[in-house]
């Protein structure tokens, strides 16, 4: 893997945070109106992908999700400001307004959604990563969903599916302890999702979600595995939300307390108490980095809230294309 240096450590305070005071920015847009519909935030998971951005390669590998996938994209090297237009229904977001929070999209950096379908991501993670296998790019992919989609139909088909042809995916259920109000305990005779992989004889195992070291290092195991050809791993990552299931949530099912225990683990915490202590950088310095994130997410808020909503024609030009029917061209 590669090693966790200093950099390192200043890139995932600086990324974690950026993503932390994005979705804060988010929530308080949504309290205006400015954001609607649902709204699924992120606060808490952030070493998830810290972690995993660190063993991949951007260049070929790609990633799939469930709709809490606001910060996910940003990480794959997508222009935040044009995430949050998409989430403010602007015609410069990443599906041009139309797809909003659960459907963010971008093929040029293997960002493959936002799946507003419980599991729907499972199976096409799989899929992807067979055209990786059939033309033969080298590339990976990331397969993240939640614990309640663990119990969908469709993980057993694709996990099966995916061992018996070697498929180059990674499969990541983030277990955060709730599919919505929902215990993990109160879905299964079991607790331990990871254990699903034994079944079908797929390496397996869980990962400590709150660290990004240790994510990077399951997740660079897991990758090598596939593109060498060994076929896939499903890996559990023991993470936590602080916020709701979504922005409507009451959170009646579990108590203040209980949040307030894992803040104490919290992944930007953790990382900064590294730097600190290893005089990575001043308190100073880490002044600066809280300052441009500051201002990073301001400027996103500016450039969404002075994008135009989309033209009532794109309605008819994103429908299909028709040789034949030459009133309504396909123009994007």
């Amino acid at each position: 893997m590669k090693e966790v240096t200093k950099e390192v450590y200043l890139k995932w305070y600086e990324d974690m945070l950026l993503w932390r005071k994005f979705e804060d920015k988010l929530a308080a847009l949504y309290i205006q109106q400015k954001v609607r519909g649902f709204l699924h935030l992120y606060n808490g998971q952030e070493a998830v992908l810290a972690g995993a951005l660190h063993a991949m390669d951007l260049t070929k590998d790609k990633m799939i999700t469930a709709y809490r996938n606001h910060v996910q994209p940003i990480g794959m090297g997508v222009d935040p400001r044009n995430v949050m237009a998409e989430l403010l229904g602007k015609a410069t977001g990443t599906s041009k307004g139309m797809g909003g929070s659960m459907h963010i999209f971008s093929k040029e950096h293997g960002f493959y959604g936002g799946h507003g379908i419980v599991g729907a991501q499972i199976p096409v993670g799989a899929g992807i990563a067979f055209a990786d296998k059939y033309f033969n790019t080298g590339g990976v992919t990331m397969t993240y969903f939640g614990d309640g989609a663990a119990r969908q139909g469709s993980l057993h088909e694709a996990f099966n599916m995916a061992m018996l042809w070697k498929l180059p995916v990674v499969f990541i259920v983030e277990n955060n302890g709730y599919a919505m109000g929902t215990s993990v305990e109160r879905t299964a005779n079991h607790t331990d999702i990871w254990k699903l992989g034994l079944g079908y004889e797929m390496p397996c195992g869980p990962v400590d979600g709150m660290n990004p070291v240790k994510v990077a290092e399951a997740m660079h195991e897991a990758i090598e595995r596939a593109r060498r050809g060994d076929g896939p791993t499903f890996l559990e990552m023991k993470t936590y939300r602080y916020r709701g299931h979504s922005m409507s949530d009451a959170q009646l099912y579990r108590s203040k307390e209980e949040v307030e225990e894992y803040k104490k683990i919290d992944p930007i915490t953790q990382v900064l108490d590294v730097i600190l202590d290893q005089k990575y950088a001043t308190q100073e310095e880490i002044d600066v980095i809280d300052q441009r994130v500051k201002d990073l997410v301001e400027e996103c808020q500016k450039f969404a809230e002075e994008s135009p909503y989309p033209d009532l024609q794109q309605l008819y030009d994103v429908v299909y294309a028709q040789e034949d029917y030459p009133f309504t061209p396909h123009k994007l």
